[in-house]
């Protein structure tokens, strides 16, 4: 007879932080975490400052004649398409990037993974069958397929066959059918 097999408490070492003691220190690293957020976004509003300063200097409307005003607002105009054009090609890039990452991370699952498809199986299911497991219960009784079909009667398909007869040549029926005595022979019939 084997040894008894030794407790699982033993496998697994105890937690020697108290519950307080994580909670605190919890708390102190969110505390943290929002203090390095706001300071990201601190950096953030100063840098976008510092490059509008950059990029748009102050406008000096007062002692300007209207040559100079069309002047200025066609440099702004010209300044305004470049700015345009930067910010397409930028998107242009991070589109191109993403679908790039994208793919990649596909190639890495592909690569990593040992998926391998199941053989299927051919399986016989009735339409009563299928009902049932796509509704469930909520299925009209018994479906048959085949009451459902449109039933066709041997006079209808002798019906269509002397209607296409009657047509015959078309130029004939057209001139037969021009003029008023044409549309009195539609009226009488």
């Amino acid at each position: 007879m084997p040894p008894p097999a030794a407790p699982k408490a033993e496998a697994k070492p105890k937690c020697k932080i108290s519950a307080s003691r994580k909670l605190s220190l919890k708390i102190l690293l969110l505390t943290r975490a929002m203090e390095e957020l706001e300071a990201e976004k601190a950096a953030r509003e100063e840098e976008k400052v510092h490059y509008l300063g950059e990029k748009l200097p102050p406008l000096q409307f007062s002692g300007l004649n209207m040559e100079d005003l069309q002047k200025l607002c066609k440099q702004m105009h010209s300044k305004i398409d470049v700015v345009d054009e930067e910010r397409y090609d930028c998107e242009a890039k991070v589109i191109k990037n993403n679908r790039d990452i994208n793919e990649l991370k596909l190639k890495v699952q592909d690569l990593g993974g040992k998926f391998k498809k199941p053989a299927l199986r051919k399986v016989r299911v009735s339409a009563d069958e299928m009902l049932k497991a796509l509704f469930g219960s909520k299925s009209k009784g018994s479906m048959d397929l085949r009451a459902n079909l449109k039933s066709v009667k041997k006079e209808d398909i002798k019906q269509e066959k002397e209607l296409t007869m009657e047509v015959g040549d078309w130029r004939k029926n057209v001139e037969a059918m021009s003029g008023m005595e044409g549309r009195k022979k539609m009226f009488d019939a």
